[in-house]
């Protein structure tokens, strides 16, 4: 055997070579990925779109405004299609789809077209836990346990309210990869053999950490004190009750009028071009991302909850309200709420609402602003659509005088 073999120098030529073929490879793949994708709508001019009727005059330039913004944002960030929704007070002022609901078939996004909101599912089954702390059949400070006992007990008491608010130590699935994808579950139940026997990441209450399987627990939680399937209680209680038709959860094989979903081809980034997303049950994940709806029914679900029309304005304030560590820290999250301050119109206002993700990026997003009567919705069929950018955006543009 040669001796060059027992070389340092050679040995480091070897590895240096290795990591510059290594290097070579990925830039190679990045120049090709960044300049074959194709952009689906070239000019923000000609995206299409599609509405059920004309704004009223009171709302024509804000709808001329956001528009545009739409478009801009479906062209720059090389979406499939996008949908959009605002309401103002007690009614839906605007509705309009964009784009395209299927590439294949250049089917248009309409209104109509139903959309995965993935983790922005978590605010409508917040309202179903509403209903029932109103009738006293969930207690936000009993151990889960009290409502559902499958779920194994811990070192220390987990609390429906910790798990409501992303306090209790669970983990996630990471977003993008996790077995309950592949799962089929009836049940809320059925989900827990893949997370709920696993030792909680710190003591319940110490700490925020965002867990969609928190939110299947709440869901168990919900059907046990309701004394009736989860999903049959979500249509009876919260979607038939506002007139939200065309929400539903989804199902392993397509709910009618969905728009096809894509997932970024490379990067997570939309603008390299989309890819169809690999085949997704969500069954398992219930109330935490189950649900297909329309940015019109969001908006719907949005302003019956600033109304007070579907829970008391009491118990509102009660899921809406940030809550705190035990060293006392408020977070900006309630029970199911995203909570922040937001600029409008050049002035700071309040904002409660949710995004939803799935695989890891944005699909949707929900805006209200309490005490301005202004709900935003938006929607899209790819991940990583930054929906809560656009509608931050069209916020804007119908708070404008």
């Amino acid at each position: 055997m040669s001796k060059i073999w027992y070389r340092p120098q050679a040995w480091l030529a070897l590895i240096a070579g290795g990591v510059a073929l290594l290097l070579t490879a990925v830039f190679g793949l990045h120049l090709y990925m960044t300049t074959t994708a194709t952009p689906l709508h070239p000019d923000p001019r000609g995206v299409p779109s599609r509405t059920q009727a004309a704004p009223s005059r009171q709302w024509a330039g804000a709808v001329e405004r956001a528009r545009q913004v739409v478009r801009a944002a479906v062209a720059d960030r090389n979406l499939p299609g996008v949908s959009v929704a605002v309401g103002d007070g007690a009614d839906l002022v605007w509705a309009e789809g964009f784009g395209w609901a299927n590439l294949d078939d250049r089917e248009p996004v309409t209104p109509a077209t139903r959309f995965r909101i993935g983790t922005a599912s978590t605010v409508l089954t917040s309202a179903a836990a509403g209903l029932l702390l109103e009738d006293g059949r969930l207690k936000l400070d009993e151990p889960i346990q009290t409502y559902v006992p499958e779920f194994p007990a811990k070192r220390e008491p987990v609390t429906l309210r910790q798990l409501m608010s992303h306090l209790a130590g669970l983990g996630s699935d990471g977003g993008d990869e996790g077995p309950l994808f592949e799962q089929h579950c009836e049940r809320p139940v059925d989900a827990f053999p893949a997370f709920a026997d696993r030792a909680l990441l710190f003591p319940p209450g110490t700490r925020y950490r965002y867990s969609r399987y928190g939110w299947i627990a709440v869901s168990a939680a919900i059907e046990a004190a309701a004394k009736a399937p989860f999903l049959t209680f979500m249509r009876t209680h919260v979607f038939e009750p506002l007139g939200m038709q065309d929400t539903r959860a989804d199902a392993a094989e397509g709910a009618p009028a969905r728009a096809t979903p894509y997932f970024p081809r490379y990067a997570a980034e939309p603008r390299y071009g989309p890819e169809p997303m690999r085949d997704l049950d969500l069954s398992c994940y219930a109330g935490s991302s189950v649900f297909v709806s329309t940015p019109s029914d969001l908006v719907r679900f949005g302003l019956a909850i600033d109304r007070g029309t579907l829970l008391k304005p009491a118990t509102v304030d009660v899921l809406r309200a940030p809550q705190r560590l035990a060293s006392g820290q408020a977070t900006s999250y309630g029970l199911g709420w995203n909570l922040g301050t937001v600029p409008l119109a050049g002035k700071p206002a309040r904002m409660a609402g949710h995004d939803g993700d799935l695989l890891g990026g944005q699909v949707a997003s929900l805006m209200t602003f309490p005490g301005r009567g202004l709900v935003v919705a938006v929607t899209s069929n790819t991940s990583y659509a930054d929906t809560s950018g656009i509608a931050s955006e069209v916020a804007q543009a119908f708070a404008q005088p």
